[in-house]
C-alpha cells in the first residue's frame, strides 16, 4: 500500500523564513493520522527543516541531516551538499523515499534522494502531493501583495488544503 502525505511549503520574505506544513498521513484510501507534525527545528534552533514521503525514513534523514550540520559547524551548504552525496551513493539511504525543505537565515534547499540540492529563486519552496498547489499559491501571494512569510506560508498551506485530498487544514509552522 502507498502512503501518500503531506505539503511542505518554504517562504522566505525580507529578514524572516517560515516552514509550514500540514499533518494528514493518509495510507491508501484512508487517512490514518490528522496532527503528525513534519517540520522541526535543528542545530539549537539555528536551522528548521520539513520532510514528505515515508515517516520514518524523513526522520531518519532528520538526524543524517543534524550529523552532517555538527560536522560542518552548522554550515547548511555543506551540511545539505554532503548529507545529498551520501543519500545518493549510500545503498541502504537510496532506498529512502523522502524529500527535505530545509532553512536557516540565509539559504533555503530542497534535498532529494537523486542527489538534488536546490535553493529556490525566489525563496519559495514546497515537496509532498500538495506543493505544487502550495507553491504556486505562495509565488502569487508574495508577487501581488505585502504579506509576510508567515502570513503567505499559512494562506498558501490553507490553498492547497482545499484542493489536496492528501492535505489537511491541521497546520504547524517553525520560523526564522
Amino acid at each position: 500500500m502507498k502512503f501518500r502525505s503531506t505539503t511542505v511549503l518554504a517562504v522566505r520574505r525580507g529578514p524572516e523564513v517560515v516552514l509550514g506544513a500540514d499533518g494528514q498521513v493518509t495510507l491508501g484510501q484512508t487517512v490514518m493520522k490528522g496532527s503528525a507534525r513534519k517540520v522541526r527545528r535543528m542545530h539549537d534552533g539555528k536551522v528548521i527543516a520539513g520532510f514528505a514521503g515515508s515517516a520514518a525514513d524523513g526522520i531518519a534523514l532528520f538526524e543524517r541531516l543534524e550529523g552532517r550540520l555538527k560536522d560542518c559547524n552548522g554550515n547548511l551548504t555543506k551540511a545539505t551538499v554532503e548529507l545529498a552525496k551520501e543519500w545518493r551513493t549510500d545503498r541502504a539511504l537510496r532506498r529512502l523515499e523522502a524529500l527535505i525543505l530545509v532553512a536557516d537565515t540565509e539559504r533555503t534547499f530542497l534535498l532529494s534522494g537523486t542527489g538534488e540540492v536546490i535553493e529556490p529563486d525566489a525563496g519559495i519552496a514546497a515537496i509532498g502531493s500538495g506543493g505544487p498547489f502550495a507553491l504556486a499559491a505562495a509565488r502569487a501571494l508574495a508577487t501581488h501583495t505585502q504579506l509576510g512569510a508567515r502570513a503567505i506560508c499559512e494562506e498558501a498551506l490553507k490553498i492547497a488544503a482545499e484542493i489536496c485530498i492528501y492535505t489537511n487544514s491541521n497546520l504547524t509552522f517553525e520560523s526564522l
